[in-house]
């Protein structure tokens, strides 16, 4: 695993990645001072998205408020601030949301929590002024209108507490059984843009021909697509996830990876004998024996680089060309994750890994709203 060096701040520990491949060296052999928070990944290598500029990895918040598949619990609310904090302060700037995140009468409560985190974040002005907020709107059937897509967007603003979001999604298309329904989206996604409700817009779960669809609607009305969240992992790896990228890269649009760990499987942490509690045993139970070929090579390359299986299937992301945004609820996972910035895979473990991919037999099962 890299060399963590703790550097103390009002708020939290910050966990600084020295990018040591030896655990007998370090980039500071006689360090006798605290290193400084920003660190070079952090501001001069951020990742343009629109108008923003944005850390090469976010955090998403979607088990923030999820008591079926995820066990939340208010009782929490106290750590997930202290993970909001260490992330803050080690230069993620980017945390992905929806109005749909929370359980029953906790509906929203991922936004919810992370408007308090940033009015409770207790580091410098400058930097919370910094952190972007991307959220996602439901295309419930109910929102048939671009009005009633815009006063979604005003709901999550009041919940989060903020002036202005940083990227507005259409959280799914509903093209293959509600074309008339994406129209009025798409519109609601011009008028939210401005209104000024939003810095930037972008969709998820959109497939290749249906995102080359929604830019060209946008673009002629004058308005960038931003972004476009998928699932993006080694373990969903294949011809149309490197279709959706390559559209990506030719329309000035950028990939956000959604679940880079898929669900957990790809940390190393589960087997057929240990699998997590909830629905998620379920399709561990389907997907795991066939995945031997790709945890192997993982696990060979985590232990000559030092680094975690969860950090490899990170960093495969990113040296991919995307922004992952895992999921994090606890300090562990959170230091876990920093851990992923400041290398990259070489040409040889990208072929490696890609290779075990396919070879592996069962991939994750796609969203159901995903499009073609």
């Amino acid at each position: 695993m890299a060399l963590c060096i703790p550097t103390t701040t009002s708020t939290s520990t910050s966990y600084i990645n020295c990018c040591a491949t030896n655990p007998n060296e370090t980039l500071f052999p006689s360090l006798s001072f605290k290193l400084p928070l920003l660190w070079p990944w952090q501001k001069e290598n951020r990742v343009k998205m629109g108008p923003l500029k944005v850390s090469p990895m976010g955090f998403g918040t979607w088990a923030w408020g999820n008591k079926l598949l995820w066990g939340y619990r208010e009782s929490m609310d106290g750590e997930l601030q202290k993970v909001f904090n260490l992330a803050v302060d080690n230069g993620i700037n980017l945390f992905d949301t929806a109005d749909s995140y929370g359980t029953g009468r906790l509906n929203g409560q991922s936004e919810r929590l992370l408007g308090k985190f940033i009015r409770e974040y207790g580091g410098q002005k400058l930097v919370q002024n910094d952190i972007i907020i991307a959220t996602k709107f439901a295309a419930y059937p109910w929102r048939l209108t671009p009005g009633q897509f815009v006063n979604a967007c005003k709901s999550s603003v009041d919940r989060l507490q903020l002036e202005q979001i940083g990227i507005g999604q259409l959280h799914w298309s509903t093209a293959n059984y509600a074309p008339l329904q994406e129209m009025a989206l798409w519109d609601g996604l011009v008028a939210m843009y401005e209104k000024g409700l939003v810095q930037a817009v972008g969709v998820s779960n959109y497939g290749p021909k249906q995102l080359v669809r929604v830019h060209k609607y946008l673009n002629d009305r004058g308005i960038p697509l931003c972004s476009a969240q998928v699932q993006f992992s080694l373990l969903s790896y294949g011809n149309e996830q490197m279709e959706i990228k390559s559209i990506c890269d030719s329309l000035n649009i950028q990939l956000i990876a959604y679940s880079p760990l898929g669900l957990g499987m790809l940390t190393g942490k589960y087997t057929l004998s240990t699998l997590p509690n909830g629905p998620r045993a379920l399709l561990f139970r389907q997907i795991l024996p066939g995945l031997e070929p790709l945890l192997r090579c993982m696990r060979e390359i985590a232990t000559k680089r030092q680094k975690t299986m969860s950090q490899v299937a990170i960093n495969w992301c990113i040296s991919k060309g995307s922004i992952p945004i895992p999921g994090v609820k606890s300090i562990k996972q959170t230091q876990d994750n920093l851990g992923s910035l400041g290398w990259r895979l070489n040409k040889d473990e990208l072929f490696q890994l890609e290779t075990a991919a396919q070879l592996s037999p069962r991939k994750m099962i796609q969203n159901i709203f995903q499009t073609r």
